[in-house]
């Protein structure tokens, strides 16, 4: 049986994978759904990037996890890579849904195009959060209007530190056993360190024709690719 941990991208709390964990536990699988500190039902936790490395890491060793397939979406791809090194043989596969990936040395901000001045400028003047995004931000995502207004209002500011500071990697990420899931139109491409790991065959990419929020727009094929994942 394979124990899947899904991991929630910024901002979002366990409740994003919703219309997810039920589809995996069908199929007859255990899975955990995290919220990372600072988040959700757990809002005024301190929290930096290690820390969110460690929530993942100990949600594993508390439950005594074994043949784990981690499941980071969007920014949760930064500490689900880093948590992978660390749970060794335990680990079976990861899957980076439309995430970014650790770089050594380099945080979830410094991988914008403008190097993350504005998401560090909007993180200044909220008091050290990263405010949550208006419904506008959900747009052509293939959301209907009643998703769009979960999400909203379910959201939380999301702990600054976490997104400036540094991933830390001990091996290249092609170690890994990974799939990497590319949301968007035909013809989208991976970042260019996706594709190099893509290209030299270490990871598998998987394309679903939807927005960056699958788990609300396309659970039951989502749940499909993490099935299939699982398997290989």
């Amino acid at each position: 049986m394979t124990a899947f941990v899904l991991v929630p991208g910024a901002r979002l709390g366990s409740w994003a994978w919703d219309g997810v964990v039920p589809l995996l536990r069908e199929a007859g699988h255990g899975v955990h759904s995290l919220t990372l500190s600072g988040l959700a039902d757990r809002r005024g936790v301190t929290a930096g990037q290690r820390t969110h490395v460690q929530d993942i890491v100990d949600e594993v060793e508390r439950h005594d996890l074994r043949e784990v397939v981690l499941v980071g979406h969007s920014y949760a791809g930064v500490p689900v890579g880093q948590a992978a090194e660390r749970i060794g043989e335990r680990l079976a596969r990861v899957v980076f849904v439309d995430s970014s990936v650790p770089v050594d040395g380099e945080s979830f901000a410094s991988q914008w195009p403008d190097g993350g001045v504005a998401l560090k400028q909007a993180v200044a003047q909220n008091n050290g959060f990263w405010p949550v995004a208006p419904a506008s931000h959900y747009d052509g995502h293939g959301l209907t209007e009643e998703q769009i207004a979960r999400i909203v209002s379910n959201s939380t500011p999301h702990p600054g530190p976490t997104l400036t500071e540094p991933a830390v990697l001990t091996r290249p990420l092609g170690t890994l056993k990974a799939t990497y899931v590319l949301c968007g139109p035909a013809g989208d491409e991976p970042d260019d360190d996706v594709a190099e790991l893509v290209a030299a065959g270490h990871w598998r990419l998987v394309r679903m024709d939807t927005g960056h929020w699958p788990m609300f727009s396309r659970p039951r094929e989502l749940a499909r690719v993490l099935l299939d994942a699982a398997g290989e």
